[in-house]
């Protein structure tokens, strides 16, 4: 047992920097010691709904080094530098089983929980809940081994929180939910963390045409930096317009938002035959699609979180990032103490960042 700073949320929107009581990892958990972990659309859903369990300590994203262990624990130890994977599973349904654990449904059994229905954070004997078995917006967090992945000590804390999720999403989008191969044409609908991922990794596997499409001049011309051949500005132009114009309609479309015109706009982009992936959440409304685009062969695929497998997947990417071929720093747009939460949020909410990360010096500790 031990004693950290967390920013503990209380009630919609509102939190505060608190002194909690996290408990020691039992067996198959393993304790870590944050240095860095992003900030999240899906923190910040959770921070101003109405439908969370309160109190709790969000963030998913974390990324540090473990400082102890749980019984039966093999595949960290003590010292290790290590990302925190978003989403928990069990390990022994089918779909784990299958290679498929984005399809465990152990997160939804377990809302505000560890694996076992139990709580390790507290103040003053008041239990915290946890978010999605992690709790990184603090200094220390217990958290499943199935979600604590080991990466190179080369890698920076506040690159390795970038792979816990939102960017991982993108990346996984084009590699292993769609298999774009080189010389194709790619779309990508909005520019945060999972679409700033997909132009990446369209860039990584020498796909042709890219073109990203959102409503901010800066992370536009960030796009280019990073991989995109054409830029499309939606405020000031009809995507689909421009995409036809290009290319007569894109392989493959990447929604990365998750609202209804940008879910339209890229089944509309798609030529014949094109594949459009949807990075949809919860909280996504209901949108019509036009029924008679399936006459021309389209495909529409769910993506959640890049049909990643941890173990195999980050640290693939982790290599790609220090070998030169992902340029993940130049997605990294803002870094905030943790006292500065709701300063990123609004930044979030507000679309000035691709992605953001809290950092934790030695006084968090």
């Amino acid at each position: 047992m031990r004693e950290i700073e967390a920013a503990v949320v209380r009630s919609p929107g509102e939190h505060a920097v608190e002194t909690v009581t996290l408990e020691d990892p039992e067996p198959g958990e393993v304790l870590v010691d944050v240095r860095a972990t992003g900030v999240c659309h899906t923190d910040y859903h959770a921070y101003t709904s109405e439908d969370t369990d309160f109190p709790i300590v969000l963030g998913h994203e974390g990324a540090g080094v473990v400082e102890a262990v749980g019984d039966g624990v093999a595949t960290v130890e003590p010292g290790d530098r290590v990302v925190l994977w978003v989403l928990p599973s069990c390990g022994d349904c089918e779909r784990c089983r299958s290679g498929r654990p984005y399809l465990c449904q152990a997160r939804r059994e377990t809302r505000g929980r560890m694996m076992d229905g139990t709580r390790r954070l507290s103040r003053g004997g008041e239990p915290i809940d946890h978010f999605y078995a992690q709790s990184s917006f603090a200094s220390m967090a217990v958290v499943p081994e199935r979600q604590v992945v080991p990466v190179p000590d080369e890698v920076p804390f506040e690159t390795g929180a970038l792979l816990g999720c939102g960017v991982t999403t993108g990346l996984g989008a084009v590699s292993n939910v769609t298999e774009v191969d080189g010389g194709e044409s790619v779309a990508v609908f909005g520019c945060g963390g999972v679409g700033a991922g997909a132009v990446l990794a369209a860039k990584a596997v020498s796909a042709g045409t890219i073109v990203a499409v959102d409503l901010d001049a800066d992370t536009l011309e960030t796009m280019a930096e990073i991989g995109a051949t054409h830029t499309v500005n939606a405020g000031e132009t009809d995507p689909v317009d421009e995409i036809e114009a290009l290319t007569g309609g894109v392989d493959y479309a990447f929604e990365c938002i998750g609202t209804p015109q940008t879910v339209q706009q890229a089944i509309a982009s798609l030529a014949p035959g094109g594949t459009a992936a949807i990075t949809g959440t919860s909280s996504t409304p209901p949108a019509e699609i036009d029924l008679g685009r399936f006459t021309k062969g389209i495909s529409v695929v769910g993506n959640i979180v890049g049909f990643t497998q941890p173990r195999v997947d980050i640290p693939r990417y982790a290599r790609m990032y220090l070998n030169g071929d992902l340029d993940l720093d130049a997605v990294l747009t803002r870094r905030y103490d943790l006292d500065e939460l709701d300063e990123a949020f609004a930044a979030l909410d507000a679309g000035e960042v691709i992605r953001s990360v809290v950092e934790f010096d030695e006084r968090a500790r």
